[in-house]
């Protein structure tokens, strides 16, 4: 198929295939449900099938598709950034960052205090390591620069999450807790969760009409300049609606790595570099990604999301590092 013809149907691909997996979600687990007992679920006919769709796989499918998206379009947007294809909420520290943070709160007790505790933190710690990230890469954003930045902020992030955990030592509740994020994952994810993660659609809303901007911003700064662009301007809210995109996806469902490294570039690879284009197909493409993946983590006994994710997306990352080469 050719680029042009993908492109013509990439998009209701993509809804396709997302619709046919979280029909799939909402019937696999423990207890099965065929097409008509999902449909009597969602319109509440049968009392234990609504009780099954509603409170238990409808939260975790919603908060799978929307850690997807946020996830995905994040690294669309850092790739934009930095102009380099590796670049990757993972791989830069901004996922550690928001996992930090979240660890750090549930660490010292204030997690459970607010609803708005975690995202907030999350937030903190991925606004620092996004900070670290544009301090150490000022004067280039090389391949090299970029990966050096990223190991060594996820070091010194996981040293901060490891000095947590050993504080919390004597604390079951809280190391499960910490373990859960470090691991990635969807389990017992409930409304309150998807609440959470809600204000992602806003970020992604205001992200969409950036796709032009983004294109010019591809050329390089000064020839975006030129062209009318306000970069310093342009670069500030990429680089808020980034971050926030990542924070809140990671303090719902932990570190979740290489979702924003593998769903743009095969994007960028099938269809092109229009970013107009590419960030709604991110959103949807993201989301399928992740819960995709939670399904096969479900049939492989709870295989952890974070675990499954890994799996995908190391070969996939060596495979890119061994093309750039």
């Amino acid at each position: 198929m050719t680029r042009g013809a993908a492109s013509r149907y990439a998009l209701p691909g993509a809804i396709a295939l997302l619709l046919f997996l979280m029909i799939t979600a909402l019937g696999v687990g423990d207890m099965p449900l065929s097409p008509a007992r999902i449909w009597a679920g969602l319109m509440r006919t049968d009392e234990l099938a609504a009780a099954i769709v509603w409170q238990i796989r409808m939260p975790r499918l919603i908060v799978a598709v929307f850690v997807g998206g946020s996830l995905a379009a994040s690294g669309l947007v850092m790739q934009a950034y930095f102009r380099n294809s590796l670049a990757s909420p993972g791989l830069l520290g901004v996922s550690s960052g928001g996992t930090a943070g979240a660890v750090v709160a549930i660490g010292i007790g204030i997690a459970g205090t607010s609803l708005l505790v975690m995202p907030v933190c999350a937030i903190i710690g991925a606004l620092i390591a996004t900070s670290a990230v544009l301090i150490l890469a000022r004067s280039g954003a090389s391949t090299e620069r970029l990966l050096l930045a990223g190991i060594a902020l996820n070091a010194l992030l996981a040293a901060v999450t490891s000095f947590v955990l050993s504080q919390s030592i004597l604390s079951y509740e809280r190391n499960a807790q910490i373990l859960f994020w470090l691991l990635g994952g969807l389990e017992d994810r409930s409304w309150e969760h998807v609440w959470m993660v809600l204000p992602t659609a806003l970020a992604a809303i205001l992200l969409w009409p950036l796709g032009r901007s983004m294109d010019l911003l591809s050329l390089g700064a000064n020839e975006a300049q030129s062209l009318g662009v306000d970069v310093r301007r342009l670069r500030r809210i990429m680089i808020v609606l980034s971050t926030v995109l990542t924070a809140l996806a990671t303090a719902v469902s932990g570190t979740v790595g290489f979702v924003g490294l593998v769903v743009p570039h095969a994007l960028r690879l099938m269809l092109g570099p229009e970013h107009r284009r590419l960030v709604p197909l991110a959103l949807i493409g993201g989301g399928a990604f992740v819960l995709a993946c939670d399904l096969i983590g479900r049939a492989a006994g709870g295989l952890r999301l974070g675990i499954v994710t890994s799996l995908i997306g190391g070969p996939f990352f060596l495979w890119l590092l061994r093309r750039k080469v």
